[in-house]
């Protein structure tokens, strides 16, 4: 286990390393029996937590909140447009200020270009740690979860295991590519195989792609690119098959909604999740465009861990707290 690391952001998913995310799930595991037990685990007894959203969200704030009642301390919501931040309160200001009011600082801001941007500039100026609701780039907290219940349901020998990061349609708008860019960066760390499917106008950033091949050449696991939704879920062990927009290739609107309708045949349905293994899991980290993006029977049927998923953003993310913020 390691020690260490109180006091430290969590804005990209490489911040911690391999043994530092494993120490965070072991926590979270620790905490997560405790909790089915009844047992009190109050780590952060009169800490606080800023939780500073610039987006919509659901299991984020819900799970945050939740976590540190849970911990023994508060969670206090400030939803940027009740505030002065559109009137002068710059990163620095942010910073400065909640980094001296709260024990710890967490950020959900995901306007493309602006939101990793603002993080940083935000933990230059804070004396607490920042921790990543979710951004343009990163989704770290959902991918400690993912990981989670990944171990819950396949175990954590990993090796040789092939998990298919595919892009699925959806109506709605133009998802932030933030979870698939985790999960590349991630998941080659603990030996898995990486298959990322997507049409061609669906990049991800390219430093990123970098950066995950790097991660699979030194854990010596395979990563490929394909551009089929069947060619990615054939074989897979895990299937975590979202949405996101062209944010990468496309600008404008309606360029971003005519190049999306493109490929309404993306849809996670039985037909494709037959083509992976017969005890293949299905991810998502919710919400989804039901019978859209994901076919009720897969996302209710016998292959979905989403609500396990789900769960786990609590324990991960309490981990973290009690790690970064005691």
């Amino acid at each position: 286990m390691i020690t260490g690391l109180r006091g430290r952001d969590l804005i990209s998913d490489l911040d911690f390393s391999k043994e530092e995310v494993e120490t965070v799930l072991d926590v979270a595991f620790d905490m997560k029996m405790k909790r089915a037990l009844g047992q009190p685990h109050a780590y952060l007894r009169d800490k606080t937590l800023g939780m500073l959203f610039f987006f919509s969200s659901t299991r984020t704030r819900t799970s945050f909140e939740a976590g540190m009642a849970q911990l023994g301390g508060h969670a206090a919501f400030i939803e940027s447009k009740s505030t002065q931040i559109s009137h002068g309160d710059t990163e620095k200001e942010i910073g400065e200020i909640l980094g001296r009011y709260f024990d710890g600082i967490a950020i959900r801001h995901v306007d493309w270009g602006i939101g990793n941007r603002y993080l940083n500039l935000v933990a230059s100026a804070s004396r607490s740690p920042i921790l990543n609701m979710q951004c343009d780039y990163y989704h770290p907290h959902q991918c400690l979860a993912d990981l989670m219940t990944i171990w819950e349901k396949k175990g954590r020998n990993l090796r040789g295991k092939k998990i298919v990061v595919s892009w699925a349609y959806a109506a709605s708008y133009a998802k932030p590519i933030s979870v698939p860019q985790s999960l590349i960066l991630q998941m080659p760390r603990f030996g898995l195989d990486v298959t990322l499917a997507h049409p061609p106008e669906f990049e991800l950033m390219p430093e990123i792609m970098d950066q995950a091949r790097e991660q699979a050449r030194k854990y010596k696991t395979g990563f490929e690119v394909v551009d089929s939704m069947e060619e990615g879920f054939k074989d897979a062990d895990i299937v975590y098959a979202k949405s996101w927009g062209p944010l990468v290739t496309t600008e404008g609107a309606d360029e971003i909604k005519k190049v999306t309708q493109k490929y309404e045949s993306w849809i996670t349905d039985e037909r494709k999740m037959a083509l992976a293994k017969d005890d293949a899991i299905y991810m998502h980290p919710l919400p989804a465009d039901r019978n859209i993006e994901v076919t009720d029977g897969v996302m209710d049927g016998p292959h979905s861990v989403v609500f396990d998923e789900a769960e786990n953003r609590l324990h991960a993310q309490k981990a973290v707290m009690a790690l970064t913020m005691a």
